[in-house]
């Protein structure tokens, strides 16, 4: 079995990976999710001035990081975004494999209004 300090290490490598072929711009920026076995976290960056436009996670929430909670974190960040004007979005997995919760905060997100 692979230790956690290990697999940390691959998804980071990973992350690294997928961020030089990906970038948020002014227009399209990027909805970045984290994910730690409590919480989850998302943000939209635009990463040509640095600054984070929006952001949710499940700190605030009782509930705590499972699925349920990443759907909720995926609708509120897609309507904190829509009430400030961004539609498109690229989305930013951080490393982590497309399913589970890192999938139900994207469908979630798309489904209150994000498009990518």
């Amino acid at each position: 079995m692979i230790t956690q300090t290990k697999r940390n290490a691959i998804r980071q490598r990973i992350h690294e990976r997928i961020r030089r072929k990906l970038s948020g711009t002014t227009e399209r920026p990027r909805l970045n999710v984290y994910r730690s076995l409590n919480h989850i976290y998302a943000q939209v960056i635009d990463d040509q001035t640095g600054q984070t436009l929006v952001s949710a996670s499940t700190i605030k929430m009782k509930t705590g990081g499972n699925v349920a909670a990443a759907k909720e974190i995926g609708k509120a960040v897609a309507e904190k975004a829509v009430e400030k004007g961004i539609k498109k979005v690229v989305f930013d997995r951080g490393g982590y494999l497309y399913h589970g919760r890192i999938k139900a905060l994207a469908d979630a997100a798309r489904e209150a209004g994000l498009e990518f």
